[in-house]
């Protein structure tokens, strides 16, 4: 049985409250987290209420646009900008990079079942013997036309818990339930299976 919580309609504090509660028990380490619209105000409430100790954490983005940092469409320039001044470390992916143990892993999902820029064309696999990959959407999304880099599914899964944040969509929240019951191949029924295979807990703001 696939050990997932599901939280209904919970808004921003209450999302931040929990990573808060949850970041706190870890007591320093390293985590992911997503780019996208659903995740940035909660990192802005979180780096606005002083209680972690972000000098104790490093950060990762689970995926970003291949564009320089201080463009619109990074996730890594935008994550920076709002935990770094409170002391985080954040650390920008690299194809060579060799990412750590995650204490968690924050995720969005996309209405398509794409996770990071694990898109389905990209073929993403449970057993990829790289950490990193670059790699090209297609179709590219409209809003972000550009190539990725992104952290792979034994990556992700190398994490004490997943955390996604769906964003309260409906279209999002069946696509989610019907690969938690594996009716699709998508990415993230890929990671949801090898997550139970491993033991890997599973939370959903949905």
């Amino acid at each position: 049985m696939q050990d997932v919580t599901i939280i209904e309609n919970a808004g921003t504090g209450a999302i931040a409250d929990w990573l808060t509660e949850r970041l706190a028990a870890a007591a320093g380490a390293a985590i992911t987290v997503p780019g996208g619209s659903t995740p940035f105000p909660i990192l802005a409430d979180l780096a606005a209420r002083g209680s972690i100790a972000w000098s104790d954490w490093e950060v990762w983005p689970g995926d970003d646009r291949i564009v320089p940092e201080d463009h619109e469409a990074s996730n890594t320039g935008k994550v920076r900008a709002l935990l770094e001044p409170a002391g985080a470390r954040i650390v920008a992916l690299a194809e060579d990079a060799r990412p750590p143990h995650f204490a968690l892993a924050w995720l969005g999902m996309g209405p398509d079942g794409h996770i990071a820029s694990l898109f389905p064309n990209t073929d993403p696999q449970v057993d990829d013997p790289r950490a990193v990959r670059r790699l090209t959407p297609d179709p590219l999304p409209a809003h972000a036309p550009f190539d990725r880099i992104t952290l792979t599914i034994p990556a992700l899964l190398d994490s004490d818990a997943l955390v996604f944040t769906l964003g309260g969509a409906a279209d999002k929240r069946g696509v989610f339930e019907a690969a938690m019951r594996g009716e699709n191949d998508l990415p993230i029924a890929r990671l949801l299976g090898a997550a139970r295979a491993r033991g890997v807990p599973v939370t959903v703001f949905a």
